[in-house]
């Protein structure tokens, strides 16, 4: 039996998208119209602002609580969080979490390593840039990192704001991508981590700059696998 898997989700593009990669990508190996049993629970986007945008973490943890409590009492036995810039209150989480949990950004450096990279571009909300998420992640696998300048930090977390939790692409935005990835490829970088997890609806990795690293899918990928392990 496969494991029940719990979404904690935090903005709907995002989660969605990670959501649909679970899904589709279980059918490889389960077979036709088949995945593991998963169920989703969110608070509105805005309370979690509340606490993100005032640096009360215990209060973005409480939210991640709630909803992974509500999960754990339908039945899923371990949880995901498709978004990261969140994830700065995790270990406040998984101290109290009633199941376990995968990190997004594990999964993401898993992946790193895998593929050799080792200095990576890290892209996401500005809170997500200059945190602590990737940078504790990235030290423990012996990876480096850059962000992006101030004024990119600035710009992208905008478009990722006003446009991207609401579902507007656009070409505009995503030639800014492109360009800040490519200043970072300058600078060093070998891979870029789409480190929002509505980036990569935007970001297309056949035209960008550096190869990518979805933190969405590659967090999809890695509940796949835990939910299909034996236990």
């Amino acid at each position: 039996m496969a494991k029940h898997v719990g979404i904690v989700a935090c903005s709907a593009e995002g989660a969605a998208l990670c959501y649909r990669t679970f899904c589709n990508e279980a059918t490889i190996t389960m077979g036709e119209h088949m995945h593991p049993e998963v169920s989703t629970h969110t608070y509105p986007l805005g309370e979690y602002m509340n606490g993100i945008s005032s640096g009360n973490w215990e209060q973005v943890a409480e939210l991640m609580l709630g909803s992974v409590a509500k999960l754990a009492r339908i039945g899923a036995q371990f949880a995901i969080c498709p978004d990261n810039t969140i994830h700065q209150a995790f270990d406040l989480v998984i101290a109290k979490s009633p199941i376990p949990w995968v990190h997004i950004a594990e999964a993401v450096a898993t992946e790193a390593i895998s593929m050799g990279f080792s200095n990576l571009a890290v892209l996401g909300t500005k809170y997500l840039m200059t945190g602590p998420v990737y940078p504790d992640v990235l030290k423990k696998f012996g990876l480096s990192y850059r962000i992006p300048d101030e004024s990119d930090r600035e710009q992208i977390d905008r478009i990722i704001f006003d446009e991207l939790v609401n579902g507007k692409f656009t070409q505009i935005s995503r030639r800014y991508f492109n360009n800040v990835i490519r200043k970072l490829k300058e600078q060093g970088c070998d891979a870029a981590i789409l480190g929002c997890t509505e980036i990569p609806l935007i970001v297309d990795p056949e035209d960008c700059p550096l190869p990518t690293l979805d933190s969405t899918r590659l967090l999809a990928r890695a509940a796949l696998r835990k939910a299909l392990e034996e236990r």
